[in-house]
C-alpha cells in the first residue's frame, strides 16, 4: 500500500471516531435532560373500603360420627342407604338374635328386672308405710328415753310412784305391829304350842314384808347409781340417733320415691338396655347417612364399622389464617366461599369463632377460624376443599387513595403529594382503614377529586396509569423526600 493511501485511511479512521464521540455526547446531553423527575397521578375518590383476609380450609358437617359393632353376630337387616336422613334412636341395622354372644342374651333379661324394680321403687307405697311406723316407733323409745335422762338429777321415780312405795311401808309397818300383837298375846304359851308357832310366823313374813316394801322405798328415793346414770345416757343417746335416722327415712319417702333410688334404678336399667342395644346400630343424632359399609348377612365382630352419619343443617370451614390478620377476625363477619369442585358458583358465610391458641408451623404461625355456610346446598359435601374470603371491615362514603401514594417521612408523619396547577405540594394525612391497594383519608386534608402523585420514576415518560386511572407529568425539582 503507497504512503498516501495509508494517510487517507488514518483521516477518515480520525474523522469516525470523531463523529461517534460527538454522537456520544449528544446522546449524554439528551439523557441528562430527559432525566427529570417524572410522576403519575391518580384522583382522590369517595367509596366503599373492604378489607379481607383469605384463607382455604375444608367443609366439615357440625356434628359427624362413624359408628362401629359393639359385640360380633351375623347382620341380619340394614334399614338405611347412603344419602337417606335418620332420626336420633332410628335402628340403621340389627344382628340376627341367634348370632348374639351369651352377655347380650342376659343383659335382655336383665333389662326386663331392672325395669321391673324401676316400677316398684317409682310406685310402690310399702317403703313410706314401714318408714313411716318405724318413726312412730322411735318417737315412743325415745321420750321413755328422755323421761329416764331427765331424772338423773331428782329420784329415780316420779312423785306418784314415790306415793305408792311409801303407802306400801306404812301398810307394811301396820301389818308387822299387828303381828308383834298377836305374837306377844302368846307369851304364856309354849313355843311348841300351834298357836304361839302360827303367830310368830306371821310376825316374821309381815318384818319380811315391811323390808321389802321399805327397800323398793328407798330405792325410787334415792339417786341412780354411776352404772345407772350410764346405762340411762346410753339409752337415751340411742333412741336419739334411731330416732333422727327414722326422721330422715320418713323424709325421703313421704313425697314419693327417693330421688336418688330413682336415679339408681334408671341408670341400672340403662346399662342393661345399652348392653342389650349391642345388637343393634342405632343413630346418634337427627342427621344424613353418608358412608355406609355393611350388608345383610355380613359376620361382624366389636369394632367393625358400619356407618358415617353427619348432621348437615350446618356446615363448617375451617380456615388457616396466619397471626397478623388473626387479630382483625370477629365473629359475626361475613364471607364468601367457593370451591373448586363447584365451579361458577359463591356461597355466603360467617365467622363463628376464630382460636385463642395458634398452630406454629415451619415458617409461621396461623389459627383456625371456622366459618359457617349459611346458605348450603346438597352440591356442598363434607370434605371438599374450600376457598374463604373473610371480610374483616367495611367502610361506605370512605375518602380513598391508593396505598403506594402514601409516604413516611423520618418522623413517621404520613403525607401526598398534592398536584396543584403542575405545583406538588406535600400534604400530611391520617390514615384510618385500610386495604391490600387501597387506605382511606380520616382527616379533611384531601376532598374528592383532589389529583395526587400516585408514584414517581426517572423516564421521559408520560403514559397514564394506576388507581383510578391518571396522567403524567414532570418537575425539574421534585420534593425533598422523593423515592
Amino acid at each position: 500500500m503507497s504512503k498516501n493511501r495509508r494517510t487517507i485511511w488514518i483521516i477518515v479512521g480520525a474523522a469516525f471516531v470523531v463523529i461517534v464521540a460527538i454522537v456520544l455526547i449528544i446522546a449524554s446531553l439528551r439523557s441528562q435532560s430527559s432525566s427529570t423527575a417524572s410522576y403519575q397521578t391518580t384522583t382522590v375518590q369517595l367509596g366503599t373500603l373492604t378489607s379481607t383476609v383469605e384463607g382455604s380450609g375444608t367443609v366439615a358437617s357440625i356434628q359427624s360420627t362413624t359408628m362401629a359393632w359393639e359385640t360380633s353376630g351375623q347382620v341380619e337387616k340394614v334399614n338405611v342407604q347412603i344419602g337417606q336422613t335418620v332420626k336420633t334412636g332410628d335402628t340403621l341395622a340389627a344382628l340376627s338374635s341367634a348370632s348374639l354372644p351369651p352377655n347380650i342374651l342376659q343383659a335382655q333379661v336383665d333389662v326386663v328386672n331392672a325395669q321391673r324394680n324401676l316400677d316398684k321403687v317409682l310406685n310402690s307405697g310399702t317403703a313410706a308405710a314401714n318408714a313411716q311406723l318405724a318413726l312412730v316407733n322411735a318417737q315412743k323409745t325415745f321420750d321413755t328415753a328422755k323421761a329416764n335422762s331427765d331424772r338423773l338429777t331428782l329420784s329415780r321415780a316420779e312423785p306418784a310412784t314415790i306415793d305408792y312405795y311409801q303407802s306400801q311401808v306404812v301398810l307394811a309397818e301396820q301389818r308387822v305391829q299387828q303381828a308383834q300383837d298377836a305374837y306377844d298375846a302368846t307369851n304364856g304359851l309354849s313355843n311348841a304350842n300351834p298357836v304361839r308357832a302360827n303367830a310368830y310366823t306371821n310376825l316374821y313374813n309381815a318384818t319380811l314384808q315391811r323390808d321389802q316394801a321399805l327397800g323398793n322405798y328407798n330405792w325410787v328415793t334415792g339417786k341412780p347409781t354411776s352404772t345407772d346414770q350410764a346405762s340411762i345416757l346410753a339409752n337415751y343417746a340411742v333412741a336419739d340417733a334411731a330416732l333422727k335416722d327414722a326422721q330422715q327415712e320418713w323424709d325421703r319417702l313421704k313425697n314419693g320415691p327417693d330421688a336418688n333410688e330413682v336415679k339408681a334404678a334408671q341408670a341400672t336399667l340403662q346399662a342393661a338396655q345399652n348392653t342389650a342395644n349391642s345388637q343393634y346400630i342405632l343413630a346418634p343424632f337427627d342427621g344424613t347417612i353418608t358412608q355406609m359399609n355393611l350388608n345383610p348377612g355380613d359376620i361382624v365382630s366389636a369394632g367393625t364399622k358400619a356407618f358415617r352419619v353427619d348432621n348437615m343443617s350446618q356446615m363448617l370451614v375451617t380456615v388457616q389464617v396466619i397471626e397478623i390478620d388473626v387479630n382483625n377476625v370477629k365473629a359475626g363477619q361475613t364471607a364468601t366461599i367457593t370451591f373448586d369442585a363447584i365451579p361458577n358458583k359463591t356461597y355466603n358465610g360467617k365467622v363463628i369463632r376464630a382460636d385463642l391458641a395458634g398452630t406454629v408451623g415451619q415458617n409461621s404461625v396461623t389459627f383456625d377460624v371456622s366459618v359457617e355456610l349459611t346458605d348450603p346446598d346438597a352440591q356442598v359435601r363434607a370434605g371438599m376443599a374450600a376457598n374463604v374470603t373473610i371480610v374483616t371491615n367495611k367502610v361506605e362514603n370512605a375518602l380513598l387513595v391508593p396505598t403506594t401514594a402514601i409516604f413516611t417521612d423520618n418522623n413517621g408523619q404520613q403525607y401526598v403529594y398534592l398536584v396543584q396547577n403542575g405545583t406538588l405540594t406535600t400534604v400530611p394525612v391520617t390514615v384510618g382503614a385500610v386495604s391490600d391497594t387501597t387506605s382511606q383519608i380520616t382527616d379533611d386534608s384531601l376532598k374528592e377529586g383532589d389529583t395526587i402523585v400516585l408514584s414517581f420514576a426517572a423516564t421521559s415518560s408520560s403514559s397514564g396509569f394506576g388507581f383510578m386511572g391518571g396522567g403524567g407529568g414532570q418537575v425539574d425539582n421534585p420534593p425533598a423526600g422523593t423515592p
